[in-house]
């Protein structure tokens, strides 16, 4: 079973590391002149007002239900996640690309490059620990899975975007850091627009990434596997039960609502059935706590 983890957690370090990286950047864009600096610039000021979408769907998903929404607010972090998604596509990727194509079309000399250097190396290092505290909060709710396995199946949406902003910024500084060196090396500045155009290439593939698996949430999945088939042992081997005829479980964000259809025992009276639909709701829910909503219909 996954353990307690804190996606709040994930997000306050990445804003943290973004905010203050993405001040240094535009400082030591604004001096060198270097197009891959403005990219990461652009990239990480995208990162940070990412960070305050994603608190806001999440805080969301925590307003209770009301009449207009019964069943709470809980996919609000899928839309935000979403929005978050779009900004990394547009404002990061497509605006590195262009502004890459205009350096090359329009070759500037790169000056104080050592600036760049150092404030790449530092962005380095601060986005490697804001990715580890992440992956330490991953760590945590994925319990005793691997953490790729959990990737694959979390409905999480919040941890997803931010470590796939992660490690989107850390390629990204790998690549302006490169293109600065060789910017350095050979004197040649059209490096440094070629190190913009493929940081924006690569924003675009994550931020696609991240559509494609939000699609899914959005939509409505189903329960992750372990606690669909820990619901169906738990209800198909309760005393009483006859048979599960079928099961399916939604995910409402964090929480998720399941239905089931059973048969009882033919001997069991009305107050016994009442009985032992309220001992299986309250059974589901002790061991899987996420399980916000039951309904069990009993088929004669």
């Amino acid at each position: 079973m996954s353990q307690a983890g804190s996606p709040a957690k994930a997000i306050l370090y990445a804003f943290l590391a973004n905010f203050g990286i993405a001040v240094s950047k535009l400082a030591a864009a604004l001096h060198t002149g270097s197009g891959s600096l403005m990219a990461e610039a652009i990239h990480s000021f995208a990162d940070t007002c990412n960070q305050v979408l994603l608190f806001v769907g999440l805080k969301g998903s925590e307003k209770p239900a009301d009449e207009e929404h019964p069943l709470g607010y809980g996919k609000l972090t899928y839309f935000w996640s979403f929005v978050v998604a779009l900004i990394l596509f547009s404002l990061g990727g497509v605006y590195s690309i262009f502004e890459g194509w205009h350096k090359y079309n329009n070759p500037e000399p790169v000056t104080g490059i050592w600036i760049g250097l150092s404030v790449l190396g530092a962005a380095i290092i601060l986005e490697g620990l804001s990715f580890y505290g992440a992956y330490l909060e991953a760590k945590k709710m994925a319990g005793e899975q691997s953490l790729m396995e959990w990737l694959k199946t979390t409905r999480n949406a919040e941890i997803v975007v931010v470590l796939g902003e992660d490690f989107a910024a850390m390629l990204g500084l790998i690549f302006a850091f490169l293109a600065l060196s060789l910017v350095m090396v050979t004197g040649e500045p059209l490096y440094d627009a070629f190190g913009s155009m493929v940081i924006g290439i690569l924003l675009i593939i994550v931020a696609v990434g991240l559509v494609i698996r939000l699609q899914g949430l959005l939509v409505g999945r189903s329960a992750e596997p372990a606690l669909r088939e820990l619901a169906e042992s738990i209800i198909a081997e309760k005393q009483g039960v006859a048979r599960l005829f079928n099961m399916v479980t939604l995910h409402m964000g964090p929480k998720v609502l399941l239905a089931a259809k059973i048969q009882l025992d033919a001997h069991l009276t009305v107050d016994q059935a009442a009985h032992l639909i309220n001992a299986i709701e309250d059974e589901l829910k002790a061991n899987r706590p996420e399980i916000g909503w039951c309904y069990i219909e009993i088929d004669p």
